[in-house]
């Protein structure tokens, strides 16, 4: 077998995602042969090569394993938390090593992926494949159709501006003044829809991701998991 990049067989072999198996290379938490390593050009010999991550022997993964889980809110989304807070693989027992593809916060439920495919993993979660997820998301207030206009056009957020966006205003609540909206994004940026709702003026009482592509947790308890389909896995990446 050809040489690769220590960084793509620790991806493929479902220790994180290459950029994520980058990090781990430069804080030294990667041995190769017992010696350590902390350059990203680094090429190994899968067959021959023994590489170590925590003092742990990897052995690359021969099935690849997709799941969706319908995450309830209080868990966090990690492999481990250092805080020791319940952890979406609390939930998710099997006995290959799976990580999480994307990042839902402690306090946001719904739809995620777990696998152990590292290409996978990167083919969701960069950018330029704008893989879309819609979210179901309860407001303080009666949203108004400028503020939707502005989250549809993209708005400024910190240091960027969000590219447009899909909304849909799904309930108003004008006793209990809320809104509900279904918002569509492919970006990924951190607590994203909850920046973007606070810019125009509405706080978040409540954020469940309901689908990623188009693969929705409808019919899927929360708290509960399944194995995709090989086409759900397919339309996802192609």
């Amino acid at each position: 077998m050809e040489e690769i990049r220590l960084q793509k067989f620790l991806s493929e072999a479902g220790i994180a995602s290459r950029r994520k198996a980058e990090e781990y290379i430069k804080q030294e938490q990667i041995k190769v042969n017992g010696k350590t390593i902390t350059e990203l050009g680094t090429k190994i010999n899968p067959n021959k090569d023994k590489v170590e991550y925590q003092g742990k022997l990897i052995k690359k993964e021969n099935k690849n394993i997709y799941i969706l889980l319908n995450k309830p809110i209080g868990y966090v989304t990690t492999a481990k938390d250092q805080f020791n807070r319940d952890t979406v693989l609390d939930l998710v027992k099997i006995k290959e090593r799976i990580v999480p593809v994307g990042r839902l916060d402690m306090y946001t439920s719904g739809a995620l992926i777990l696998t152990n495919d590292g290409n996978f993993v990167y083919r969701i979660t960069h950018p330029k494949h704008e893989i879309e997820k819609t979210y179901t998301v309860t407001l303080k207030g009666i949203i108004n159709q400028e503020n939707i206009k502005q989250l549809k056009n993209g708005i400024k957020i910190e240091d960027y501006t969000t590219s447009p966006a899909k909304v849909k205003i799904l309930k108003i609540d004008e006793e209990k003044k809320q809104s509900r909206v279904a918002i569509t994004i492919h970006e990924g940026k951190n607590r994203q829809i909850r920046k973007m709702c606070e810019a125009v003026g509405y706080k978040v009482l409540a954020l469940h991701r309901s689908k990623i592509g188009n693969i929705s947790v409808k019919d899927l308890p929360l708290g509960k998991w399944r194995y995709l389909k090989k086409d759900e896995v397919n339309k996802l990446i192609s």
